[in-house]
């Protein structure tokens, strides 16, 4: 495991090109091979692959009220990444930025970097993943697992610069997920998460959700499910959950991109220092601010109701799908909501399910699980 350093220069993968394209003779039959051998790899993949599951939580019959969660943590990489990564894959080498022989670099708090070094191995790339030294162990383990190399920065701020700078100097594909994840996924269908859901809601009694709960890393997966309701003309309002030390919030209610934040987010795999590229604040509907402390209360929650574990980032879904929900009880609504199970709880035994972690934290979760508790018999939310 490379510790690595911090980087120099304020280099961003949207402003200097990974490397240069041209080093490949396009015509070349050999490169011809290689790239549809690649494509029809990465597309098998999904060709293979069964949807996920679109799980009950039980809620109270009188209250009229479902809520579901879509368990994208049965993908092959354990994680709503999954999607992300084979889509920044296909859009890469069908672009000419992957070439055969030059690795991907990409920025990353974790899990997309397990499932896009999955795809490297499978068309035969190197994989570089930068990420922040406070990763969990075992995403740090799934990475190398899958044949990737882990490339450690002190301050989560700098994977940007640094990520750019490793790509111009082994010649490899600086991928940017923060960037493309709102371009490289369609929106409009293809399976996509949002058509998914509909498709298994269809027999439902409640077929089209009230809301639909969404968080936010790169900004992509919210993007395209609002981007799917207002396509499909459908009734569906969007929320998305925001943890602590992120800004994705504090730039939706301004309207200043330029926010940022000194500290990284301690609910791996949402919450950025700055806006990305890929969040999109005109498509969504609601935000709400969530504390990680709510958010590691509701994963506990969760894994009472229906004995699953999940990461942190479900929990600040599911805090705020419950907050919705009762909001519904209070105004006599009925009708479903559905938010996601984003990925395993087992990469985070040693956080979020620790309560010594919780203490080093100063994190006391028992007010939040009050909350929860009150809700779930009562439909009240006090807090």
């Amino acid at each position: 495991m490379e510790t690595g350093d911090e980087g120099a220069g304020t280099a961003t993968g949207a402003d200097v090109p990974s490397a240069s394209t041209l080093d490949v003779d396009r015509t070349d039959p050999a490169y011809r091979a290689w790239l549809k051998d690649a494509v029809r790899k990465v597309q098998a993949d999904a060709n293979r692959s069964a949807d996920t599951h679109l799980l009950r939580f039980p809620l109270p019959e009188a209250w009229g009220i479902d809520l579901y969660l879509k368990d994208e943590s049965t993908h092959p990489t354990g994680s709503l990444k999954h999607r992300l990564a084979r889509s920044l894959f296909l859009y890469g080498l069908c672009n000419g930025w992957i070439r055969p022989g030059k690795p991907v670099i990409e920025a990353s708090s974790g899990s997309t970097a397990v499932s896009e070094a999955y795809f490297a191995a499978l068309i035969g790339v190197p994989f570089i993943a930068v990420i922040p030294r406070t990763t969990s162990w075992e995403k740090q383990r799934l990475i190398e697992f899958h044949g990737g190399q882990c490339h450690l920065v002190d301050d989560p701020r700098t994977v940007y610069e640094v990520s750019a700078r490793l790509a111009q100097e082994t010649g490899g594909h600086y991928m940017d997920q923060f960037t493309y994840a709102e371009r490289a996924t369609d929106w409009r269908g293809n399976n996509n998460i949002a058509e998914s859901i509909y498709q298994q809601l269809r027999l439902e009694r409640n077929p089209c959700p009230a809301w639909i709960v969404a968080t936010a890393g790169t900004g992509g997966t919210s993007a395209t499910i609002a981007r799917y309701v207002h396509y499909m003309q459908l009734d569906t309002l969007v929320c998305v959950a925001d943890p602590e030390n992120s800004v994705f919030f504090d730039g939706w209610v301004s309207g200043d991109d330029a926010v940022a934040c000194e500290r990284g987010s301690r609910i791996e795999g949402i919450g950025r220092p700055r806006v990305e590229p890929s969040f999109v604040p005109g498509a969504i509907d609601r935000m709400m601010k969530v504390p990680d402390a709510a958010s590691i209360a509701a994963v506990r929650t969760l894994e009472a109701a229906i004995g699953r574990k999940a990461g942190g980032s479900t929990g600040t879904g599911l805090w705020s799908a419950f907050k919705i929900i009762s909001e519904m009880v209070a105004a006599g609504r009925t009708g479903s909501v559905v938010t996601l199970i984003c990925d395993p709880g087992d990469r985070y035994l040693d956080k979020y399910y620790s309560d010594a972690w919780l203490a080093e934290q100063g994190l006391d979760i028992a007010p939040y699980s009050a909350t929860m508790e009150t809700f779930l018999a009562t439909g009240a939310w006090q807090g």
